[in-house]
């Protein structure tokens, strides 16, 4: 059972939400695994404190051109959809970081004159957080890219169990990789007209994938009352809304789970674990 937590925009609470109720899950002695893959900022160390039993490096596959073979033709570069290799003047050139390793360069190539080599793009970290098993990517910073290394983090997750997959923030590829092959969208959002309009793009994202959702308001009970409408009007549930408080901002800055130490947050995260699970349940039997 993959649960992916997302949101349009950034500094919605997703991770809090996320790594809170990973602990919840393993308190309630379901197999229970994190995965993080906002793999350009990844945090959820910084709250389940993990300890990292393997680190391991993740490479993709670039082309390398044999220059004396390659003539110029130019068929590798009318197949790459993100020029990652063009050809100017007979000559061609690569751009690593541009490159989605799809192979089809040297497939093309008449000449066999391109190979493809490994390049560094980041790593990839197993662990445990007490009884939470723990995935996590981090990309090689300046890499234009994030989408295999976030299908690498994502083949490391057991089949059996409950895993959250913390998703990077937004609508882009990174987000629609996370997402794929999961059960259920759990999208965090708060009530400003910032994350209405971001919640809108999400949800657009989430139904063109035919996936099921709900969605979870932190600091509801600031700002407006636009995204319980939008929801309304939409047949979204708001599984959960989370009130502001102070008790949580500190423990949230000092990299403290909620759950163990605010009383009232064990509970709402109880609620919304179960809630999950059976929405999850009821949508997986569909």
């Amino acid at each position: 059972m993959k649960i992916v937590i997302a949101s349009g925009k950034g500094g919605t609470g997703k991770t809090t939400v996320a790594t809170n109720l990973a602990t919840v899950f393993a308190s309630k002695n379901f197999p229970a695994s994190y995965c993080d893959c906002d793999v350009e900022a990844p945090n959820g160390h910084i709250f389940l404190k993990p300890e990292i039993e393997h680190s391991r490096i993740f490479c993709q596959s670039v082309p390398q051109v044999n220059h004396e073979l390659c003539d110029g033709c130019g068929d590798c570069s009318k197949i790459c959809r993100f020029s990652a290799i063009v050809v100017i003047r007979r000559k061609v050139l690569t751009f690593p970081e541009l490159c989605h390793s799809c192979g089809g360069c040297s497939l093309v190539c008449p000449l066999k004159a391109i190979e493809e080599v490994n390049r560094e793009v980041g790593i990839v970290e197993t662990g445990t957080a007490g009884k939470i098993k723990y995935v996590a990517g981090k990309l090689n910073i300046g890499e234009a890219s994030a989408v295999q290394l976030i299908r690498k983090v994502k083949n490391e997750l057991d089949e059996n169990g409950i895993s959250v997959i913390d998703a990077p923030p937004g609508t882009s590829c990174p987000v629609i990789e996370t997402m794929r092959g999961g059960d259920y969208v759990l999208l965090v959002t708060e009530p400003t007209p910032f994350g209405l309009n971001d919640l809108r793009l999400a949800v657009e994202t989430v139904r063109k994938l035919e996936m099921p959702l709900s969605v979870v308001i932190n600091r509801s009970d600031i700002g407006d009352s636009g995204v319980e409408t939008y929801c309304r009007d939409e047949g979204i549930e708001v599984i959960a809304r989370i009130p502001y408080s102070r008790d949580i901002a500190e423990a949230y800055s000092k990299g403290s789970m909620l759950v163990n130490q605010i009383p009232n947050q064990l509970e709402l995260y109880s609620v919304l674990a179960d809630r999950l699970m059976e929405r999850v349940s009821s949508s997986v039997a569909v």
